[in-house]
């Protein structure tokens, strides 16, 4: 299927999904690298309470709260 055809499908609202092969598909610009950050031990129980308080891991609390922050300096700085 020609690439025109393939997008033609996708604006009329068609599940294009069988055309897609889903083990290659990758999402640009999110790639994980892990990072090592050592952190005092108060902060990582408060980490851990904050965590079960929403009911999620520490690794994502950190993970939102440090994406917030970063757009939130972006948009407070976008010349950078």
């Amino acid at each position: 299927m020609k690439a025109e055809d393939l997008d033609k499908k996708f604006d009329a609202g068609e599940d294009i999904s069988q055309y897609l092969n889903w083990d290659k598909a990758v999402r640009p610009g999110l790639e994980q690298r892990r990072v090592n950050v050592d952190l005092p031990i108060w902060m990582i129980n408060s980490l851990d309470v904050e965590a079960k308080r929403v009911g999620v891991t520490r690794q994502s609390v950190v993970k939102v709260w440090l994406a917030e922050r970063l757009k939130a300096e972006q948009v407070a700085a976008p010349d950078r």
